[in-house]
């Protein structure tokens, strides 16, 4: 069940030129189903990634980090590959030589070097993998590689998503038109920490390396960093930007004419996908905006929808449809802001004003608070009446299904 989430369509999801994906069903976890994707980029393509922090980070994680760092054409990305099924984390130095044996076949079949690949992997955490079977599928990957794949890929890095996860768009620039398409993966274990699960966005737009590294951790801030489903972050959350540079627009810095529809182009579809994310969440049945204003700074606000979004108070208090709206502003007032003056906090549940000046607002009528809660999509408004800053999170409920899809999850 998803909260009004369509099906990709095929024909909706635009190739990238210079942009080729590749599937096989390797029988990683599961036989007869997509699991193993490959992706290739033309030479000239830049690449930049944003990582989980998790200390436990998986072995796939630690392989795109250093490879990411190289310099010249040896460090020069050229493919990733994604496995579903399993996380490769926790699992010591064996994880290591296996996301490193993975770059090495991959590198064989595409003739580049290891270095020039991204491994990623997806799935049950602590538990080795089947390195044999990742590597049987590879061929065939590699042999059905396609520009217009990308449903077939966004199916084949899905874990407990009850459907892919895919967008599209095409955009005018002065210079010319501009191809992005993104694929994510997500529906537990979401929590703001760098990017969420496995996101994968590709422009045929040209960037300057240092540029697009920038606007990588920018464009994850304003999308997959700002959402959460139940306050956990994976091992392996990982968010890559891809730039093949095979369209007219080529774009040298931030001053560039280009530059800020680009930006607010991928800044808009990574927040589509990361909203597909928390509309898929594990038993969710409610959508829910929070948007915090009136903060001194945006940090503060972000403290305070954090709060918010990851009360499992709050969250099941929506899956009821029960406007327990006291449970709220207790999140508001341990978010962290010291020298919060409640008296000037007001808030909006959709279209009604439930606190005013830190109390109840004496118009405030249940039954306005129930029907709003009775809508699977809804909007909580903050404002902390301290300065001019703003934050906006997304979540969803919590519901008995979340603990039923967790307690099955590894059978």
């Amino acid at each position: 069940m998803t909260v009004n989430l369509p099906l990709p369509q095929k024909d909706q999801l635009k190739p990238v030129k210079g942009f080729q994906m590749g599937i096989a069903e390797a029988g990683i976890k599961k036989a007869n189903r997509k699991d193993l994707l490959v992706m290739t980029l033309v030479p000239g393509s830049q690449v930049a990634g944003v990582f989980t922090l998790n200390r436990f980070c998986a072995a796939p994680v630690q392989v795109c980090r250093e490879h990411l760092a190289l310099d010249g054409s040896k460090g020069e990305i050229r493919a990733l590959v994604v496995n579903t099924g399993n996380a490769n984390a926790g699992t010591g130095e064996r994880g290591m030589q296996d996301a490193l044996a993975t770059c090495t076949e991959l590198a064989k079949e595409l003739k580049i070097n290891p270095e020039q690949i991204l491994p990623f992997s997806t799935g049950v955490i602590l538990e080795p993998l089947p390195i044999n079977r990742l590597i049987a599928g590879l061929p065939k990957a590699v042999a059905n590689l396609g520009e217009d794949h990308w449903l077939d890929a966004a199916e084949a890095i899905m874990t407990t998503d009850t459907q892919p996860k895919a967008t599209s768009v095409i955009v005018q620039t002065p210079a010319g038109p501009v191809t992005i398409t993104g694929i994510c993966k997500g529906a537990g274990m979401i929590h703001p920490n760098m990017a969420t699960m496995l996101g994968f966005i590709t422009t045929d737009a040209g960037f300057a390396q240092g540029l697009l590294d920038a606007l990588t951790q920018e464009v994850a801030d304003q999308s997959f960093n700002a959402i959460t489903i139940d306050g956990d972050t994976s091992t392996n959350d990982s968010f890559i930007i891809m730039a093949t540079g095979q369209s007219a627009v080529q774009i040298k810095s931030a001053d560039d004419v280009s530059y800020g529809v680009v930006r607010t182009a991928l800044i808009d579809l990574a927040r589509k996908l990361a909203q597909m994310i928390v509309r898929d969440g594990e038993g969710a049945t409610k959508f829910i905006t929070i948007d915090v204003q009136g903060g001194k700074t945006e940090e503060e606000c972000r403290l305070v929808a954090e709060a918010i979004a990851h009360s499992p108070l709050v969250k099941t208090a929506f899956f009821a449809s029960d406007p327990n709206l006291g449970r709220i502003l207790a999140a508001i007032g341990y978010a962290g802001i010291t020298d919060l003056d409640v008296n000037q906090v007001q808030m909006w549940l959709g279209d009604v004003w439930v606190a005013k000046n830190g109390g109840r607002n004496p118009d405030y009528q249940e039954v306005d608070g129930q029907r709003v809660m009775q809508a699977p999509e809804i909007t909580i408004k903050i404002n902390l009446g301290r300065g001019l800053a703003q934050q906006t999170m997304w979540t969803c409920d919590l519901s008995h299904d979340y603990v039923s899809i967790n307690a099955d999850y590894r059978s």
